[in-house]
């Protein structure tokens, strides 16, 4: 008879709506700027098109969505105006230092993010100590998430293999790029845009729901991956 499954022996984090609550940020900014260029998008629009892509993916669906593609140097004024509003608003999820300083396995994170506004991210959120020297974003391979490619790459550069690995994931297309992986998946639900309606397919199952960094602690807890107990 099998025993229990061998607690993971690498955590990977996805950085946006999991490690910094920014996906709200990015919604309005985007959706208010692609309506001044006479591309209306709605919150579910951008949940699915924008949440979790990478910004040259999310380009060709709203190209398919409207015939027609977005202006040559939109992404850069884009990027310009979000990392404006980043400096002065972002926050890291609340607790997760915590969970963070008190994690007894390697931990790494892997992001649809540029490089540069990951860096932007964990400066202005503070979490930049954490991960040194172990990031890994969507620049690094050929094919984004919902394709495995970001997670293998993470797990081979940490030295561990796919079924060692743990991901800690928001969005639907992370999910299916962890699963895909062949990762243990758990769906984070503490961000904005989860409270504002965001859900997961029906039918996409995650081996765990954690709706905040309170409940990710004590599971880590229970794996025996984390040392203690949050602050009350």
């Amino acid at each position: 008879m099998d025993g229990p499954a061998p607690a993971p022996q690498l955590v990977i984090f996805d950085c946006d709506g999991v490690l910094v609550d920014s996906e709200m940020l990015s919604a309005g900014v985007l959706m208010a700027m692609m309506a001044g260029e006479g591309f209306p998008l709605s919150q579910e629009a951008f949940r699915s098109d924008f949440l979790g892509r990478s910004f040259s993916a999310a380009a060709l669906r709203v190209q398919e969505r409207f015939g027609r593609p977005l202006p040559e140097d939109f992404e850069s004024r884009y990027r310009d105006r979000l990392f404006a509003v980043l400096e002065d608003e972002l926050k890291a999820m609340d607790g997760v230092a915590e969970v963070l300083a008190q994690l007894r396995v390697p931990f790494c994170l892997a992001t649809s993010s540029t490089p540069r506004r990951l860096a932007l991210s964990l400066r202005a959120s503070g979490l930049a100590q954490f991960f040194e020297g172990r990031c890994f974003t969507a620049s690094e391979v050929k094919k984004g998430k919902p394709a495995p490619d970001l997670f293998l790459h993470a797990a081979t550069r940490m030295g561990f293999a796919p079924a060692q690995c743990l991901v800690i994931e928001d969005s639907e297309l992370g999910v299916r790029a962890g699963m895909a992986a062949g990762m243990e998946v758990w769906h984070f639900a503490g961000g904005c845009h989860v409270r504002a309606g965001y859900r997961l397919p029906s039918e996409l199952m995650p081996q765990r729901a954690v709706p905040g960094m309170r409940e990710l602690g004590a599971a880590f807890r229970e794996l025996g991956l984390s040392s203690s107990a949050l602050s009350p």
